[in-house]
């Protein structure tokens, strides 16, 4: 299992280097480092982007503190964020850390009934805080900022794109709103019909699970209080706010210039295009996605490459690192359990 691990961190690492390396030598020349300027502003802004990471991490693990009833303390709780992103850096965007977070907290003592329980609503709320920010975004940001591209074809492929990422992120939320809390067993029996279905008989398992689960999660929230979801919702929206306030930390660091606002919105589109993307941790895709998306408010492109490799770094390779440092007690603890069980 470990050497598999180790595979899966070299395959995402090697394609974002292959995607840099090509970009870098498609645009970059060492004279586009004398356009940028380093003073007061530059490490307010790298500040920035630091504090940034750590609303970003605090978000999540006061989340699993707040889901847990405090079951999970900080330190538990940090511990789990780090591997969920360990997790998300080395599986495809798609499937992310979340959907190993269950692991995770029935490592650290939560049972496998309520950690499965939790999982479905972070996964909830993380398409809650997509669902109503996204078009809110869009609204408050002026006409075309928000999808303007070097090229027009780009302009309009990326646009589709988008939206259609937000109908999925949107068609998510209301079968998990209508699984879990409008219509659970009315769900339940929608399913186990989809299951006997002859196309879809080698899904039957895992729909059964999945009903079961969402089922088990239905019971478990009924009974939470509005407080507890405005807590749970209000550190998601703090953590993701994080998540996207790091590129406006680069970006006052090094073209400060630009807007700071088009700059904040332009991420729900990364992200929302993220969320589906089919490499590990969106290798690549990100790099590709940032050089062509920012490229506009900068103009240089070899400054728009040294920013993506600084934004990358950030966000994805420190969680690989990371990872690493928390992988040896991962393991120690399963090890510890089978012999438990052996015993």
């Amino acid at each position: 299992m470990k050497n598999s691990l180790y595979g899966k961190i070299a395959l995402p690492v090697l394609i974002g280097i292959v995607v840099a390396i090509f970009l870098f030598n498609k645009d970059f020349e060492i004279d586009n480092l004398k356009e940028i300027k380093i003073n007061a502003t530059s490490f307010i802004g790298f500040g920035l982007a630091l504090f940034a990471i750590a609303m970003r991490e605090s978000g999540m693990a006061f989340r699993f503190k707040i889901l847990t009833d405090g079951k999970l303390n900080l330190k538990k709780s940090f511990r789990t964020t780090f591997l969920c992103e360990f997790t998300s850096a080395i599986t495809p965007s798609s499937v992310g850390g979340s959907a190993l977070s269950m692991v995770f907290m029935h490592r650290e003592g939560i049972s496998l009934g309520k950690s499965t329980t939790l999982t479905f609503t972070i996964l909830f709320l993380d398409m809650l805080f997509f669902t109503v920010a996204s078009p809110l975004i869009v609204i408050c940001s002026p006409s075309g900022e928000i999808f303007r591209f070097a090229t027009q074809s780009l302009n309009h492929s990326i646009r589709a794109l988008f939206w259609v990422a937000y109908g999925g992120i949107v068609a998510i939320t209301l079968i998990l709103l209508l699984g879990i809390f409008l219509l659970p067993t009315g769900f339940r029996k929608l399913l186990d019909r989809i299951g006997k279905w002859k196309r879809m008989k080698k899904w039957k398992d895992k729909l059964e699970e999945l009903s079961h689960n969402m089922l088990t999660t239905s019971i478990e929230l009924k009974n939470k209080r509005i407080v507890w979801w405005v807590q749970a919702f209000g550190v998601t929206v703090l953590s993701w706010i994080g998540r996207f306030l790091v590129v406006n930390g680069l970006f006052l660091a090094l073209v400060p210039e630009v807007s700071q606002w088009t700059v904040f919105a332009r991420q729900i589109v990364v992200w929302a295009l993220l969320m589906f993307s089919p490499t590990p941790g969106g290798s690549g895709v990100s790099e590709w996605l940032f050089d062509k998306y920012y490229g506009d408010l900068i103009g240089g492109n070899g400054i728009v490459m040294v920013m993506a490799i600084l934004w990358r770094i950030l966000t994805y390779y420190i969680y690989l690192f990371i990872g690493l440092f928390f992988l040896p007690w991962f393991f120690r603890k399963q090890k510890l359990e089978n012999n438990d069980i052996i015993s």
